[in-house]
């Protein structure tokens, strides 16, 4: 990434672990709107579904609310060239890498070794 800022609106084109059938796919396929002015970070994820949305600053620890209703201890770091979102809770822990790859916005969740990976294409 060159910069926070490079980041804006992202449609997803392509994911790699979603059980869930055809239809429901194409209706919960969510937008991804992220900004940053280097210390804070908002993330905003809408789908014809639900919409979520957490701000923070980096390097800081803050109580995030999932898009599935966990309560998580979560921290955002800029580490490497990516945006690192690690959450906690109950015991558990998740990590979200987002990063530019040949112009798109891969997002990377890893829980129980189990990797997720989503696609997102610049919406401009």
């Amino acid at each position: 990434l060159a910069s926070l800022r490079d980041l804006r609106n992202w449609k997803l084109t392509e994911e790699d672990y979603n059980k869930t059938s055809e239809l429901k796919k194409k209706m919960a396929k969510p937008d991804c709107i992220i900004s940053s002015d280097g210390k804070n970070l908002t993330i905003k994820t809408e789908s014809t579904l639900k919409t979520t949305q957490f701000s923070c600053n980096l390097g800081e620890k803050f109580e995030e609310t999932t898009a599935d209703g966990r309560k998580t201890q979560t921290v955002c770091n800029f580490t490497d060239g990516a945006w690192v979102q690690h959450q906690e809770w109950d015991g558990k822990e998740s990590t979200i890498t987002r990063k530019l790859e040949d112009g798109k916005l891969v997002v990377e969740c890893v829980m129980n070794n189990v990797t997720c990976t989503r696609i997102y294409e610049k919406v401009e």
